[in-house]
């Protein structure tokens, strides 16, 4: 507990903090976070995902069948469970505000963190990676297409159409997310293990650069993010929390011990599910001008209660698996 407090949790408190105060003094602000996001979200962390799952062996991504079945299952029943409870659960909530929070408290930030989060804890290598690829591929290549049709959808209803102009596909998000380097770079990577292609080695330094710039900026822009807006902790908010920390990681902790997963692999697939809401949640959140003040506070006090949910799944999942469940 100690290693993870001193070597994944307080580094991530501390840069974060750096974001917070450099928003707050003005030297950077929510135009520049969404620049920082997208210099990870379009280059360092593809790059790191790509480099780093070109490193596994066929073998493994077989071994990891589970995993992908597990967490695209576990995920995106959450993101659906969020989904119905803000849409349908509260009177004055519209399913826009639904289709937001399932966006933010659906959805681990794994692109941010998930690095930054797991490699202090379970060393850097191909298996980490996986973890990391395969949320991300759930996140950004089913969550967020399915997120946004239902947001587009619900906004279309309350906005008719002029006439003559038809409405746009439905699909038209999902093949909007699958073009993004964060969706197919992994997807690449895997293509390229599986038919067997060598990596060569002289080639890893040519992304290493760029990657390392992934989690320390992630978490950096975070901060500034956090410090752009106002935070107003309500009862809705809490429940965000309740769902995103709680449920989310004992669900797949519940399917992977139902179905016997690999141990390592289903410490490092809760911690993912743990991490706080994503952080593309709250930029879609600004841009559609929809549920930002909860949506946001939510995430806020997500990320403060992390630091203690975080070694506490880590804790009952190894009791868990000592008790042979």
């Amino acid at each position: 507990m100690e290693h993870i407090l001193l070597y994944a949790i307080v580094p991530i408190i501390v840069v974060m903090l750096a974001g917070y105060i450099s928003g707050k003094k003005g030297i950077f602000n929510g135009a520049n976070a969404k620049a920082f996001n997208k210099v990870v979200l379009d280059y360092a962390l593809p790059a790191a995902l790509f480099v780093s799952i070109v490193d596994a062996s066929r073998e493994m991504l077989v071994r990891d069948i589970k995993l992908t079945i597990i967490s695209t299952v576990g995920i995106m029943v959450c993101f659906m469970v969020v989904y119905f409870i803000y849409a349908y659960a509260f009177k004055k909530n519209t399913k826009a505000d639904g289709a937001i929070m399932a966006l933010v408290c659906g959805s681990p930030t794994i692109g941010f963190l998930g690095f930054a989060v797991l490699e202090p804890i379970f060393g850097t290598n191909p298996s980490v990676a996986l973890v990391v690829a395969i949320v991300g591929i759930v996140v950004n290549a089913i969550g967020i297409p399915v997120g946004l049709s239902l947001l587009n959808s619900a906004n279309d209803k309350l906005k008719p159409l002029p006439a003559g102009q038809k409405r746009p596909s439905a699909w038209k998000p999902v093949i909007h997310a699958l073009e993004q380097p964060v969706a197919w770079a992994p997807i690449l990577a895997v293509i390229w293990v599986i038919v067997g292609i060598p990596w060569p080695k002289w080639a890893s330094p040519s992304f290493d650069l760029i990657k390392g710039a992934n989690a320390s900026m992630a978490v950096f822009a975070a901060g500034v993010t956090l410090s752009a807006v106002k935070v107003n902790i309500n009862w809705q908010a809490v429940l965000g929390c309740i769902l995103k920390l709680i449920m989310m990681p004992a669900l797949v902790l519940v399917l992977g011990l139902v179905f016997k997963m690999d141990p390592l692999n289903l410490k490092m697939l809760v911690v993912a599910c743990a991490l706080p809401p994503a952080f593309s949640g709250i930029i879609i959140a600004s841009e559609y001008d929809t549920y930002v003040a909860t949506s946001t506070s939510s995430l806020a006090l997500n990320v403060i209660l992390f630091i203690g949910f975080c070694p506490l799944w880590i804790w009952i999942t190894d009791l868990c698996l000592k008790a042979g469940f």
